[in-house]
């Protein structure tokens, strides 16, 4: 039996690094990743060739990275003075940016992720204050130990999630956004998600490509599910309304039918909405 391309969720990290590298490959690019050709590497170039039609040319993974790093801005110029990145993966966001020479950039990821990154960008000189933590997120007295620390270093903290909580069962997402709001130094958290009725078009439109990594998180009450561990929403971004506006929407049939016929959901009660999108959440 072959091994699949997509093994783990960590793979999926050469996969959105493939995609950056084709966007900012374009003339009219939303954004330059210089760095994400040499992360993706072969592999992600070939798990992007692998997965269907459907979702072939990344689009989504590349309007949630504009969105992402308008919103990162955003804080920036709210005073955020750390943003803190949970399952970094190939993200070069501290490299490409523009970004105050002051800010403290943390990641965090699993060990062998956190090594390879090193080892990519050894020659590679961040725009700002850059400190790399391996830590097994999923391992609760692991991650609380991290959050102390960066608690200790920050004041008006921003925690990115980006396409990590959609791998994670309800109840981690849970304890998760609970033990963010517990550190009184995170100010914000920017996350993505999906509503149900899409994550399970979705799954079906990937077939066995994720099997290793499958999609889980989508809570059905939306922004809600956040704001029952005391997260205030400031943004909600549509991926699907945001690549409609960005001229980065395919020509596919499911996604023109839920952007020109379905009206934008309740993101408080999705009912059985398709949508996908990024929160901006505040304590």
């Amino acid at each position: 039996m072959s091994t699949p391309l997509i093994s783990n969720v960590s793979d999926t990290a050469r996969w959105v690094a493939t995609y950056r590298a084709w966007e900012t490959a374009r003339p009219d690019a939303l954004f330059h990743d210089p760095y994400a050709s040499k992360l993706a590497g072969e592999r992600g170039a070939e798990i992007a060739r692998s997965v269907p039609q459907g979702v072939r040319n990344g689009w989504s993974i590349v309007v949630r990275t504009k969105i992402i790093d308008d919103l990162i801005l955003q804080c920036v110029s709210e005073g955020c003075d750390c943003v803190v990145n949970l399952a970094a993966g190939f993200d070069a966001r501290p490299y490409r940016m523009k970004l105050p020479a002051n800010l403290l950039w943390v990641e965090a990821d699993l060990p062998a992720m956190i090594a390879e990154k090193q080892r990519l960008l050894v020659d590679a000189s961040p725009a700002c204050r850059l400190a790399r933590h391996p830590v097994d997120l999923s391992e609760a007295a692991a991650r609380a130990e991290f959050l102390d620390e960066v608690q200790r270093h920050a004041a008006k903290a921003l925690v990115i999630t980006e396409g990590l909580i959609t791998y994670l069962p309800d109840e981690v997402v849970r304890a998760l956004a609970v033990d963010l709001h517990r550190r009184s130094a995170v100010e914000w958290w920017i996350a993505d998600f999906f509503s149900p009725s899409l994550l399970r078009r979705t799954r079906k439109l990937m077939g066995a490509s994720l099997a290793q990594a499958p999609l889980v998180f989508a809570p059905a009450d939306g922004v809600r599910f956040f704001e029952a561990s005391g997260w205030k929403t400031l943004d909600i971004r549509s991926i699907i309304a945001a690549a409609k506006s960005l001229g980065r929407l395919p020509f596919h049939f499911l996604y023109w039918l839920i952007s020109v016929l379905t009206p934008e959901p309740d993101p408080r009660r999705f009912g059985r909405a398709n949508w996908y999108g990024v929160v901006r959440l505040q304590r």
